[in-house]
């Protein structure tokens, strides 16, 4: 290892002096997790300013109640459930009529959508930078349990058993909510690389 080089990441460690109450400890907690929990609040709330109150938020939670941290799951899975719970119940203040338990069931027992073709060359149809902004828009538009299943397993690489603990839900819901969530993302994108070729042959 170079002289230079950071210490290594050992969470073991961290939690052990988060528990000791390191003051120093909270630093390092937020500085090696805020960018990933950000982003996930950011998918989840879709607005900046609320991404970031979900953030301050969780790691005042987190530092108050981790003495009752008991170790059954990574540090990291309980952060994502604090974060998540934290944005959902941003959510449910917004839209109080619409109970997410329900949204869940009915996108869960719903059939699966018709999946149009993807064109022969993505990539030829839209620049990449506009396909991750149409990719960022089409999470968005994703109902709250399948975005959620899709963030924290695909785009964070949580595991299933992780992304599960995370939700609330069993590991067989969560592939359920995943499959869906990519299900339609692929119409989506599909839709959209159709139109940009129909535009491009004009």
């Amino acid at each position: 290892m170079a002289a230079n080089s950071p210490p290594a990441f050992d969470e073991q460690t961290l939690l052990h002096a988060l528990q000791q109450g390191d003051r120093r400890a909270c630093d390092e907690l937020v500085r090696h997790y805020a960018p990933r929990l950000y982003n996930v609040a950011l998918r989840l709330v879709g607005r900046p300013d609320e991404a970031e109150d979900v953030l301050q938020e969780t790691f005042i939670a987190a530092c108050q109640k981790i003495k009752q941290f008991k170790g059954k799951a990574r540090l990291g899975t309980w952060l994502y459930r604090i974060a998540t719970n934290n944005g959902l119940m941003r959510l449910r203040r917004r839209t109080p009529a619409i109970s997410l338990d329900e949204l869940a069931e009915s996108w869960e027992e719903a059939e699966p959508h018709i999946v149009q073709p993807w064109p022969e060359d993505p990539e030829k149809a839209v620049d990449m930078a506009e396909l991750r902004a149409v990719m960022e828009e089409a999470i968005r538009t994703l109902p709250e349990s399948l975005r959620m299943a899709f963030v924290l397993r695909d785009i964070e690489g949580l595991s299933t058993q992780e992304a599960a603990e995370v939700l609330g839900i069993s590991p067989g819901a969560l592939k359920v909510r995943l499959h869906r969530a990519r299900l339609l993302l692929r119409e989506r994108l599909a839709e959209y690389f159709a139109s940009a070729q129909e535009e491009g042959t004009r």
